[in-house]
């Protein structure tokens, strides 16, 4: 029996250490970010190398959609597809993946709005999608009757064998100690944004350590975090606590 997990991060979190963690599993494939292409087409959204992935992805979003409910890369039994849930602009949403077992990743809006400051990209609340995680997490509670699945990424990077050992158990996929490190470099699975947002996580072979004091927020930045912390702090509240 195949498991597909959809794992609904927010940028500038530790979402692409977590795909690598599942992708040092001898039994998972990963996707990273499949809607991205069809989300920059719909959206028009100038994005670094905008052009570039919308001509490297399959934009149509039911064909993706399709996909990602299809055979799973390389007939793997576990398949990790990382997703972000802002760019879910279309009437697709995480009611049509009923069969995926679904995941939220989560970071503290200031230190998510203090990574894009240091690269020197703009954004807006909209582009964190804090509110869009709340609102999927709720769906699947009412979709399967039990509380979603989320994890803090300062949790992970506080003690990550304890963590993922727990998101495994609620994923109900066997631990695998292959989580914990990886080979350093690209994979033939990262999109093609890799060379520009993935530099650091490019030369990890593990989780880094636990995060630092916070960086003071300029003005507009805070602003923006502040826009984020009511849908945070609700989905704090879920996450796995041990």
């Amino acid at each position: 029996m195949t498991t597909r997990i959809a794992m609904w991060s927010g940028p500038r979190n530790i979402s692409t250490a977590m795909m690598r963690s599942f992708g040092g599993r001898s039994d998972c494939a990963v996707s990273d970010e499949p809607f991205y292409g069809a989300y920059l087409k719909t959206s028009g959204q100038r994005q670094p190398m905008a052009d570039e992935i919308i001509a490297s992805m399959d934009c149509d979003w039911q064909s993706v959609a399709d996909s990602m409910r299809g055979p799973v890369p390389g007939g793997k039994p576990v398949w990790y597809q990382k997703h972000m849930p802002h760019h879910m602009v279309a009437d697709l949403s995480i009611a049509d993946f009923p069969g995926h077992r679904h995941a939220f990743l989560i970071r503290d809006p200031e230190r998510v709005v203090a990574s894009y400051a240091v690269k020197r990209v703009e954004v807006a609340a909209d582009d964190l999608g804090f509110a869009r995680q709340l609102e999927y997490a709720d769906r699947v509670a009412q979709m399967t009757g039990k509380a979603p699945v989320v994890l803090d990424s300062a949790d992970i990077l506080r003690d990550p064998e304890a963590h993922l050992r727990a998101l495994c158990a609620a994923l109900d996929i066997p631990w695998d100690a292959g989580m914990l490190s990886w080979q350093s470099g690209q994979r033939e699975t990262d999109g093609i944004w890799a060379s520009h947002w993935y530099s650091r996580v490019i030369e990890t072979t593990e989780f880094g350590a636990a995060e630092s004091a916070m960086i003071k927020l300029g003005k507009s930045g805070q602003a923006i975090a502040d826009q984020c912390r009511d849908a945070y702090a609700q989905l704090s509240e879920m996450r796995i606590r041990l």
